[in-house]
């Protein structure tokens, strides 16, 4: 297939999902696969908070301050890959299907979370806040991770690297935008260190 064919197709695919335009994605092809990022600019993303996001050695990292990396696009069905390394400290997390743009939390999104030091494991890390817990709780600290997420309709499922920590119906949001979280985590105002290397979506 070649490239106009290839994006063509995955606009299609995308229209059917429901998930927008996607703004700066890259990396159409055959899979349907489209890369939100993927060490380059964050032209992807709009910048909700005070965390210090920012480029090193094509890494998005942070390690200050409490805010997200919040994609233009909104989303309803898709798989979602997101490669990741955080530090033992970090407080992080992916929200999806997020409906305010300018306030997000686990209320106004779903929270897959990364937090090993969580002060209650079983909303940490693997877990989806206040919606799936996970016992027992894995760590992703010190250690390159990946995410899987599906969101089809009511169901998601949730693998951290390749081992299923959630699976769980909620239907309380349906579509939205996805955000990157950097915040202090368990010692207060201490932020850990949080890297994403690449970040990848599918329609539904």
């Amino acid at each position: 297939m070649n490239k106009v064919l290839a994006v063509a197709a995955a606009v299609m695919a995308c229209g059917l999902g429901g998930c927008g335009s996607m703004p700066g994605g890259s990396g159409y092809g055959n899979s349907g696969w489209v890369t939100i990022f993927d060490g380059g600019p964050l032209d992807s993303f709009n910048r909700v908070g005070d965390a210090n996001w920012r480029l090193e050695g094509g890494l998005a990292v942070s390690d200050k301050g409490n805010g997200y990396l919040v994609t233009k696009a909104a989303y309803a069905d898709f798989e979602l890959r997101a490669e990741f390394w955080v530090d033992a400290h970090a407080n992080s997390g992916i929200f999806i299907r997020c409906e305010d743009p300018a306030k997000l939390n686990a209320t106004t999104c779903y929270e897959v979370n990364i937090f090993d030091e969580r002060p209650d494991p079983l909303y940490g890390t693997g877990a989806i806040v206040d919606v799936a817990k996970v016992s027992p709780m894995p760590k992703a600290g010190g250690q390159w991770n990946t995410y899987e997420i599906t969101a089809k309709g009511d169901h998601f499922v949730v693998k951290l690297n390749g081992v299923v920590t959630a699976d769980v119906h909620d239907g309380k949001h349906a579509r939205g935008l996805i955000g990157l979280q950097s915040a202090p985590g368990a010692v207060k105002d201490v932020n850990g260190v949080v890297k994403f290397r690449k970040v990848q979506i599918r329609a539904l």
